[in-house]
């Protein structure tokens, strides 16, 4: 936190959990004025790190370091080939999508 204060400067606002050691730390770093502690507060910046959060529970099971890089390699590419966000185009659409991706994979196995 004191680098990311050194480099980019004092915020208007900062805003966490009720978590005390939060508040220990900005006393300590001179920005407890800019805490901004409220029920629903931090829900942004909490929902903002759970597709990070999901994935790293998904990594939880690899033993190795090693094992784990390689799968999130492989895993990211085909990921990203075949995730459409379906939520954003309508069933035809992501059907023509879907189909389109399935052959460029199978062209690509085969």
């Amino acid at each position: 936190m004191k680098k990311a204060l050194k480099r980019h400067g004092s915020p208007e606002a900062i805003t966490t959990d009720g978590l005390r050691s939060y508040g220990a730390a900005l006393t300590e770093l001179g920005s407890r004025e800019e805490q901004e502690v409220g029920r629903w507060a931090n829900n942004r910046v909490e929902n903002s790190h759970l597709p990070f959060r999901r994935r790293e529970r998904a990594m939880l099971r690899f033993r190795q370091m090693r094992t784990l890089q390689k799968f999130a390699s492989v895993h990211a590419n085909v990921h990203n080939h075949f995730n459409h966000e379906r939520h954003l185009v309508d069933r035809q659409t992501h059907k023509q999508r879907r189909s389109a991706a399935l052959a460029e994979w199978q062209a690509l196995v085969s």
